[in-house]
Formats: C-alpha cells, sequence, structure tokens
C-alpha cells in the first residue's frame, strides 16, 4: 500500500505459535488455550488467560517440562499442555 509521499507503508501481523515453540527467555503473550477440557480449565486457573505475558525461563534437559514464568510466579507444565497454548510474540 502506498502513503501519500510515495512510501510504501507495510502492515505485519504477530503471527500465533504454541508455547512449546517460543526461544527461551522470550516475554510472549497468551493467544489462546485449546486441549481438552479439564487441561484447559486448570491451564486457566494457573493464570494462562489469553493476554497474559509469559516467558519460558527453563527447559529440563529432555525437553520436558517447561518452567514458565507467569504474573510473578513460577509454574511448570508439560510440552504437550505448552502446545496447546497459542502465543505471539
Amino acid at each position: 500500500m502506498s502513503g501519500a509521499s510515495g512510501t510504501v507503508t507495510r502492515y505485519t501481523e504477530a503471527v500465533s505459535k504454541p508455547l512449546a515453540r517460543v526461544p527461551l527467555r522470550t516475554p510472549c503473550t497468551v493467544k489462546a488455550v485449546n486441549g481438552a477440557r479439564s487441561v484447559r480449565r486448570r491451564l486457566l486457573e494457573l493464570g494462562l488467560v489469553p493476554g497474559t505475558q509469559v516467558t519460558v525461563v527453563g527447559v529440563s534437559p529432555l525437553g520436558d517440562p517447561l518452567e514458565l514464568e507467569v504474573r510473578g510466579s513460577r509454574l511448570s507444565i508439560r510440552k504437550k499442555e505448552a502446545l496447546a497454548i497459542e502465543v505471539e510474540q
């Protein structure tokens, strides 16, 4: 799209991806929590609600579980659960 001065204006949309694919110590925002109803409800109870900032602060040597920082607290979740959480950076 061209602006009035002939410059090109680019609009970028935030791309969502699973929380398990976010690099360590990269803050991101929860966009959606998917998965089985009971797991989704528990993740929401732990504070992983849409709009909340979350950071992956650690991963075990075998890659499962992941340690997260959410609202000043630390919690660990399985990689399978982290794959069901969509985030944007």
